[in-house]
C-alpha cells in the first residue's frame, strides 16, 4: 500500500472536449528549464562555466550530480526527428567519439575533483545503442572511474528497438542501467513507412518482456501523435497495443511539423498529416485510454502506473524537472557531455558545441566545448521557482516564495495574477489567499499556466519557434 502525502491534482479524466482542447492549442515552451534554451547567449563561454564550477566547489558539501551523455549517431533517418544527430552506418566513428567524451570528462574532473557522487545518469541521442556493447561498457567504466555512482540512483538509456536483442539488453543490465526508454512512436505499419522507421510490434513486445525478465526497474515507451498517415482510428489501435504492453511509463508527444527548422521533416508530405480535428481526437482518446488502464497523469505528456517511482514522487510532491524532463531525483547540478548537450551548474545554464567538428576541435585544444549559455538573474531564479512549482507540484504557495526570495508575491507578480484571472474563469487554476492551484483540467494545459510567468515570452510574444501545447 502506497501512502499518499499530497493529493494529486488529477486522478480522473476532466471534461476534455474538442472545444477546450482547441481553445488552448497554442505554442509554448516545454519548460525543462527557465529561462528556456532559446535565451542562451554566445557571450557565455568556457570561462563562465569554469567559474560556475569553482563556485560549486566553494559551497562545501556538494550535492549529488546528474549526468547526461549525448550520443548523436543513428544508422537511419527518422523523418519526424528534431534532435541533434549524425546519420551514418560507419560504426568506427563511435570509438573516436568515445575518446573525446573521455577527454571531456577528464577536463571536468580536473576542475570538479575526483569521485563526485552521481545520483542520476541518462544516455540519450541520437541512438545510444549505436555504440557496441563493448563501447557502452567502456563508457560506463570510464564514468565509474571518475564519479561515484550512487547504488540507489537512476540510470537510464534510450533504446531503439531495431538495434537491440535480448542478449544486448542483458549486457546493458550488467552495466548498471536500471531504466529503459523504448522509442515506439506508433505501431501502425503505414505510419512507420511514412516516417521511415519500420519496427514490428512483435519486436517491441518481445524486448519489453525480456526487459522485465532481466529486472529493469522501469520501462518507458515513447509515442507521438500527429504523424503522417495517422488517423484517430489507426492511433486507437496503437493505444490498445500499448495497453497490452503495459509499460511502467508512457511519454505521449505531439508531433511539431517545422520543416523550415528541421531538414528531415521536409521529407514528410503535408497532405499526409492528420487534420487538427483528428489530432485532438487522438489526444483525447489517448488520455482516456491511459487513465482507463490505471495510469496516473504525471504531467506534461507523461503517464505512469501508480506504483512507479514517478507517480509516487508526483503524489508526494517530490517531482523535479531537468533537461531530460520529469525526475524523481532531488534538484541538482547537471553535467552534460557530448555534442550539443545542455547542462546546469548553480545559477547558470550551458550548451556544448552543436557540430561534432567544433566539439572535437575545442577538446583538441584542451578546452571544455561550451559555446553558449546563460547566467540567471535574481528575477530568473524567482520565476524559475514559480514555474517549476507549477510544472511539478501543480501549486505555488505565496509564503514559500516570499521566504525564499524575500519578495511580496502578490506585489511582485501583480500583472501575472491579473492575467491568471482569465485562466481561472476557464477553470484551469484556482487562486486563493495562500496561493495558486492548478485544477484537474488545468493540469493538461499547465504549460499555458506557466507561460503567464515567463517574462521573456511575455515580452516578445514570438512563439512560432515552440511546439504547440497539445
Amino acid at each position: 500500500m502506497i501512502a499518499d502525502t499530497l493529493k494529486t491534482p488529477v486522478e480522473t479524466l476532466p471534461e476534455l472536449t474538442p472545444e477546450v482542447l482547441k481553445r488552448f492549442d497554442v505554442s509554448g515552451p516545454r519548460y525543462t528549464s527557465y529561462p528556456t534554451a532559446d535565451r542562451f547567449v554566445e557571450a557565455f563561454g568556457e570561462d563562465d562555466y569554469l567559474q560556475a564550477i569553482e563556485q560549486r566547489n566553494m559551497g562545501g558539501l556538494a550535492l549529488p550530480l546528474s549526468l547526461y551523455v549525448h550520443i548523436p549517431f543513428c544508422e537511419s533517418l527518422c523523418f519526424y526527428c528534431a534532435c541533434n544527430k549524425i546519420v551514418t552506418k560507419h560504426h568506427e566513428r563511435a570509438a573516436e567519439y568515445l575518446r573525446y567524451l573521455t577527454r571531456e570528462v577528464d577536463l571536468h574532473v580536473s576542475k570538479l575533483g575526483q569521485g563526485q557522487t552521481v545520483s542520476q545518469l541518462h544516455l540519450g541521442g541520437g541512438t545510444p545503442t549505436f555504440f557496441s556493447d563493448d563501447e557502452l561498457e567502456e563508457l560506463m567504466a570510464m564514468l565509474r572511474r571518475n564519479f561515484k555512482l550512487d547504488p540507489s540512483g537512476e540510470y537510464s538509456i534510450e533504446i531503439d528497438p531495431r538495434t537491440v536483442t535480448e542478449e544486448r539488453l542483458a549486457r546493458i543490465a550488467t552495466m548498471g542501467f536500471n531504466r529503459l526508454s523504448f522509442g515506439v512512436q506508433d505501431f501502425d505499419h503505414e505510419v512507420q513507412k511514412a516516417v521511415h522507421r519500420i519496427q514490428p510490434a512483435e519486436q517491441v513486445f518481445d524486448l519489453v518482456a525480456a526487459s522485465r525478465r532481466l529486472g529493469f526497474q522501469s520501462i518507458n515507451v515513447d509515442l507521438i501523435y500527429g504523424l503522417p498517415m495517422q488517423t484517430a482510428e489507426s492511433f486507437q489501435r496503437t493505444l490498445k497495443q500499448v495497453a497490452s504492453l503495459h509499460p511502467d511509463r508512457i511519454a505521449l508527444y505531439a508531433y511539431a511539423h517545422l520543416p523550415e527548422r528541421f531538414k528531415p521533416q521536409r521529407r514528410i508530405n503535408d497532405y499526409e498529416l492528420p487534420t487538427a480535428g483528428d489530432k485532438l481526437s487522438m489526444l483525447s482518446n489517448a488520455i482516456a485510454a491511459f487513465l482507463g488502464n490505471g495510469y496516473v497523469y504525471v504531467g506534461m505528456d507523461h503517464f505512469a502506473l501508480p506504483e512507479d517511482s514517478l507517480a509516487i514522487a508526483k503524489r508526494q510532491g517530490r517531482l523535479h524537472r531537468n533537461f531530460q524532463g520529469y525526475s524523481t531525483q532531488p534538484d541538482c547540478d547537471q553535467i552534460s557531455l557530448g555534442v550539443s548537450a545542455i547542462g546546469r551548474i548553480g545559477p547558470t545554464y550551458s550548451q556544448n558545441a552543436k557540430t561534432i567538428e567544433e566539439y572535437y576541435d575545442m577538446l583538441d585544444h584542451g578546452r571544455l566545448p561550451v559555446v553558449r549559455g546563460l547566467p540567471l538573474t535574481r528575477d530568473d531564479l524567482v520565476r524559475r521557482a514559480v514555474i517549476m512549482a507549477l510544472m511539478c507540484q501543480g501549486r505555488v504557495q505565496y509564503e514559500s516564495i516570499n521566504l525564499a526570495y524575500l519578495i511580496d508575491f502578490k506585489e511582485y507578480f501583480e500583472a501575472e495574477l491579473k492575467s491568471l484571472e482569465d485562466l481561472e474563469r476557464d477553470g484551469l487554476v484556482e487562486i486563493d489567499a495562500s496561493g495558486i492551484q492548478v485544477t484537474g483540467l488545468g493540469w493538461y494545459f499547465v504549460r499555458a499556466v506557466a507561460m503567464v510567468f515567463d517574462r521573456y515570452l511575455q515580452a516578445d510574444r514570438n512563439r512560432a519557434r515552440f511546439s504547440r501545447i497539445i
